[in-house]
This record gives C-alpha cells, sequence and structure tokens, in this order.
C-alpha cells in the first residue's frame, strides 16, 4: 500500500507556499539539495510531477490535489496539538493553528472581518487572508492554496462543501456635480460612454456589466483603475468618477447627500457562496457558522440564497 511520507510532504508543500527550493529549505532548515532530493523522491513515488520548476515554484495540476490534502493535514495536526494542551497533555507553544482563505475586498471591507474576531480572541487561531475576486476565489481552493473562500460560483469545488451566504447588492452613484454634469439627460448609452468610472482591477467587471445593462448595448466607459475598497467610496464621494458601491457602504454617504443614485431603482445583485473543504475540523466549522452569521447581520448582505448541492 502507497503512503505519502510525511517529511517529503512537508518539503513540497514548503516549496508550493514559499515559492522556491531555497526559501523552502529556510524554513524547514535543511538545506536545498535535501528539499529537492525529497521532492524528486516523493514525484517519483507518485509518478507523476509534482512541482512547476519555474520561478516562482507552483503546483502542477496533480500537486494541486496533494496541496490540498498537506493543508488538510497541518491543519488537524495543529488542532490536534491545540487540543492536547488544553487538555493538560503538553504545552501549546510553537502551536500555529492558522487557517488560510479567500474572500474578496468587497467583503473584507464591510461584513467579513467580524467572523473572525470570535475565533481569534477565543481559539487564539490566526488567518491567512488572501483577498480576491469572487470570481476567481475558487481557484485557490482548486490549487489548495486556502482551506475556504467567498465566491460567486455555487458549484462545488471538489472536496469541497458549498453554503449559500446572500447577495451583495451593489448601487451606481456619483456626486451631485458628477451626476449632473454627465448625465443631465440621465444615464443614456451616450453619457456612460463617455462618463468616467472606477475599476478595482483588471477582473472587476462590475461597472462595465452595469453600464451595459442600464444603456442597453455594450459600452465602454473611461476608466480610472484603484485597486481599494475604501478607496473607491472615498474616491467617488471626492468626485473622482462613478462607481458602484456596495449598499452598505453607500448607505451613509447617500443618506447625507454626498453620493445620489444615478440610475435610481437599477442596481446589480452578486450572489456570494462560502465554500471550504470537506474536513472534520471543528475550527473550520466553526469558522463556516461564524461567516454564515456575519453575512446575515443586519444590513449587509441581501436575501438567502437557496441551499446547492454539496452543501
Amino acid at each position: 500500500m502507497m503512503r505519502i511520507d510525511l517529511a517529503q510532504l512537508s518539503a513540497f508543500a514548503a516549496v508550493v507556499e514559499e515559492g522556491s527550493f531555497e526559501a523552502a529549505a529556510r524554513r524547514l532548515h535543511v538545506t536545498p539539495s535535501a528539499v529537492s532530493q525529497r521532492i524528486k523522491t516523493l514525484e517519483s513515488r507518485m509518478g507523476q510531477i509534482l512541482v512547476t520548476r519555474t520561478r516562482p515554484a507552483g503546483a502542477t495540476p496533480a500537486g494541486q490535489v496533494l496541496a490540498r490534502y498537506a493543508g488538510q493535514v497541518r491543519l488537524l495536526e495543529s488542532e490536534a496539538l491545540a487540543g492536547l494542551a488544553s487538555a493538560g497533555a503538553g504545552s501549546a507553544d510553537g502551536v500555529d493553528v492558522r487557517l488560510a482563505v479567500a474572500v474578496n475586498a468587497d467583503s473584507l471591507s464591510t461584513w467579513f472581518l467580524p467572523a473572525l474576531s470570535g475565533l481569534a480572541s477565543e481559539r487564539d487561531a490566526r488567518f491567512e487572508i488572501h483577498q480576491e475576486d469572487q470570481d476567481h476565489s475558487a481557484t485557490l481552493l482548486r490549487e489548495g492554496a486556502v482551506v475556504a473562500a467567498v465566491t460567486a460560483d455555487p458549484r462545488a469545488v471538489q472536496g469541497c462543501a458549498v453554503r449559500p451566504l446572500g447577495r451583495m447588492r451593489y448601487l451606481g452613484v456619483a456626486t451631485p456635480a458628477f451626476a449632473a454634469r454627465w448625465f443631465p439627460d440621465g444615464p443614456t448609452a451616450t453619457a456612460l460612454a463617455s462618463a468616467t468610472t472606477l475599476q478595482f482591477n483588471r477582473k472587476d467587471l462590475l461597472q462595465t456589466r452595469f453600464a451595459r445593462e442600464v444603456a442597453g448595448r455594450r459600452v465602454d466607459p473611461p476608466v480610472t483603475v484603484l485597486p481599494s475598497s475604501v478607496g473607491f467610496a472615498d474616491a467617488t464621494v471626492l468626485g473622482l468618477a462613478w462607481a458602484m458601491l456596495p449598499e452598505s457602504m453607500a448607505r451613509a454617504p447617500l443618506a447625507d447627500g454626498r453620493l445620489v443614485e444615478f440610475a435610481p431603482g437599477r442596481h446589480l445583485d452578486v450572489p456570494l457562496y462560502w465554500q471550504r473543504w470537506k474536513l472534520e475540523s471543528p475550527l473550520l466549522a466553526e469558522l463556516t457558522d461564524a461567516v454564515v452569521a456575519a453575512a446575515g447581520a443586519p444590513g449587509q448582505l441581501r436575501g438567502a440564497l437557496r441551499p446547492t448541492a454539496g452543501q
């Protein structure tokens, strides 16, 4: 029966996470040649190439499967050691209970972080948060880089369970002066093609999608790129451009008149889901419950979504 050697697995995980054999060697306090030998032996036993010899190094498709397993082993080991320490069977010194999760920027800036506070204070949990667009965060699950992710995809990644969170509503907003200048006759196709909009990064298509839906045809507005959710709100209030802001983030400046909806009654709803590894981990289960509760807090995500396959 084939078994995975834990020393070889640790070397593999270190290379993938650190991005090089040299950095992995420093983390493991061994020589780069020792790391290389462990990887070669593991690949020989598995009969497949597991690590890309690139800069940075990464996992091959076969390696991604092993990367998920390595993460699961590490999480279960850390929980077991912490449990033994709390039971008086050992010391908690050096036990690093860490959860890597992927979250979109708008969720980080609005409802997500309160979900972590209880685990951080009561369980001494630590987190490695990857900021990633909700349409792309599932990739990090497939690669084994994170144990859970906020995603827009209801289809379960292999080996994962899905929980619906709700819909994040986005509103098209601008300052009254910006709206008066660029949309004097409303958000027409011509106006939307001329008025500058904000874009988080190249993956951010919310503004383009909203402009197309309001105009009834494809429009390509000029863009200012600003990779910050808080900066998005600040820049919009300053009149730099129009933007799609989460409803909870737009509520205060809309109420005091700093912003207006330039297309009243129109909005975009982005469904969000929580995908997590199917792993018997009490800490991961607690995190899931906390995330679902935070998403359902008053004034955050809208409307419950239907359960999906794999929940």
